[in-house]
C-alpha cells in the first residue's frame, strides 16, 4: 500500500516524527579542523550513523533516511569517491547483521547502475535479509537525486501504464517513486551549517519540517537528535489549514467527531 501524500490528505500529528531524513554534512570540514585527511572525517561519520540509528530506534522513529552519496558527488576528487565506495562496502559487511539482529530493515535508493557489482550484490543481499523486519527502516540514498527520482518514476510509470501519457495524478505516480514504501518525512535535518535541501527527496519534502544545525556530522549524537525533535515538537503543522482550525480540532469533543462521521 502506497503511503498517502500530504497534499492529498492531512497526516495525523505525532509527538515523535515517524520519518526522519538527514543530510549528513561536514565530514570533510571536521577532519580539516583537526588537520586530518578528509577520509578520517568519513570514518568518524560512520560512528555518527551508528549512534543516530540507535537513537532513532530507541525514541520510536520508524523510518530513517540518510543521504550518503548524491548524484552530484561524483564530481568530488577520484580518491575520495573511491574511498566512499570502499566505506559503503565495509559498512554493509559489518553492520547489516547487526541491523537484522535488532529487527531493522535496510533499503537503498538511487541509481545503482554506476556502482561495482560487488557493492550492488551486498545491497541487494542486505535488503533481502532484512525485508521482514519492522522496528525501523533505515534507507540509504546513494547516487540519488530528487530530480532523478521524479524522472525515473514518470518513466517507469509510463512504461507500465502507457495509457497515462494523456494525463496522470499524484496517486498514479506515487508507487513508482523511490520511497514508495515509506511515509513522507516529518523531520528533515541537515548538519554542517548549510541551509538547503541539495536535490534530496524533492517530492517527498513538500510538507516536511526543516531543521538546520551548524554541528558537523561526525559530532552528531543522541543529544543532537533530541534537540532536533524538540524543535519539531514546537512547530505548528497546519498542512494548508489555519491555526484556528487546528485549535477547533483539538477542542472538539469525541461525540462531535463521531457525529460528523470521523471514526478515527
Amino acid at each position: 500500500m502506497t503511503p498517502t501524500s500530504s497534499t492529498l490528505a492531512v497526516p495525523e500529528p505525532r509527538a515523535i516524527p515517524r520519518h526522519v531524513a538527514i543530510i549528513m554534512d561536514g565530514n570533510g570540514r571536521w577532519a580539516k579542523q583537526r588537520f586530518l585527511p578528509r577520509i578520517a572525517g568519513h570514518r568518524r561519520g560512520m560512528e555518527a550513523v551508528r549512534k543516530t540509528v540507535r537513537a532513532c530506534a530507541e525514541r520510536g522513529v520508524q523510518y530513517l533516511t540518510l543521504f550518503a552519496f548524491s548524484s552530484e558527488n561524483w564530481r568530488r576528487p577520484v580518491e575520495e569517491v573511491s574511498f566512499l565506495m570502499q566505506l559503503f562496502v565495509m559498512a554493509l559487511e559489518q553492520e547489516v547483521a547487526k541491523l537484522h539482529e535488532n529487527n531493522m530493515r535496510f533499503k537503498a535508493i538511487g541509481d545503482l547502475t554506476r556502482f561495482e557489482p560487488r557493492l550492488v550484490r551486498l545491497i541487494r543481499d542486505a535488503e533481502q535479509l532484512t525485508a521482514n523486519n519492522g522496528r525501523l527502516t533505515l534507507t540509504v540514498a546513494a547516487n540519488y537525486g530528487g530530480r532523478w527520482d521524479i524522472l525515473q518514476a514518470v518513466k517507469h510509470m509510463l512504461s507500465k501504464r502507457p495509457e497515462l501519457a494523456e494525463g496522470f495524478t499524484e496517486t498514479d505516480m506515487a508507487p513508482y517513486l523511490a520511497m514508495h514504501y515509506a511515509p513522507e518525512p516529518d523531520l528533515f535535518i541537515r548538519t554542517g551549517g548549510e541551509q538547503r535541501v541539495s536535490n534530496f527527496l524533492l517530492w517527498q519534502l513538500a510538507y516536511t519540517e526543516l531543521y538546520f544545525t551548524g554541528m558537523l556530522w561526525p559530532d552528531f549524537d543522541a543529544e543532537a537528535l533530541d534537540r532536533a525533535i524538540a524543535s519539531y515538537q514546537r512547530r505548528e503543522r497546519r498542512f494548508g489549514r489555519t491555526s484556528e482550525q487546528l485549535q477547533q480540532r483539538v477542542e472538539a469533543p469525541v461525540y462531535a467527531q463521531h457525529e460528523a462521521g470521523d471514526t478515527r
